[in-house]
């Protein structure tokens, strides 16, 4: 299966794209939420509060998977596997990360969009908020711009193609 490149998963990861976290319940059943997240080249972030559900399954069990799909600008699929901790003040400053979340997904990396970060990091910490630390110890990445599927699915897609289509 084609491989993201190294280069390709640092742009990807860059990228605002929406990923979905899977906690655990109690019974061991996953449970999924779309979150924004921030790779730093170590630790994947992610920001939550202390009263969501996933965020108090993270706090009872670290074990985590992470998702992020997209089409555009690059085609790929990231899943990540590894162990969450939780960081929260007044231990931990959770300002700085935080607001390097809302600046790749509300800013866009565009300083005509500092005033919207602003208030949004502002609304952010009027709320009991804790950062998640991903530590990955598992990375699927899939380069789909030339993933052609597993041989079985390429050979269909072969024999298909030659068929002549019903009039």
């Amino acid at each position: 299966m084609p491989r993201m490149s190294a280069e390709d998963t640092e742009s990807f990861l860059a990228e605002p794209h929406v990923g979905v976290i899977a906690s655990l319940r109690r019974d061991g059943r996953p449970y999924t939420v779309p979150v924004w997240h921030l790779w730093d080249g170590t630790h994947v972030w992610i920001s939550g509060t202390v009263s969501r559900v996933w965020c108090r399954q993270i706090m009872a069990d670290p074990r985590v998977s992470l998702c992020v799909e997209a089409l555009a600008p690059v085609a790929g699929h990231i899943g990540i596997d590894g162990s969450a901790e939780v960081l929260a003040p007044p231990g931990f400053d959770i300002a700085p990360m935080s607001r390097r979340l809302a600046e790749k997904y509300i800013g866009r990396h565009d300083p005509a969009n500092a005033a919207a970060v602003d208030a949004f990091v502002a609304n952010m910490m009027t709320e009991p908020r804790i950062l998640i630390r991903l530590t990955p110890e598992v990375w699927r990445a899939i380069d789909m711009r030339v993933y052609r599927g597993k041989r079985a699915d390429r050979e269909h897609q072969a024999r298909t193609q030659t068929l002549t289509p019903p009039e």
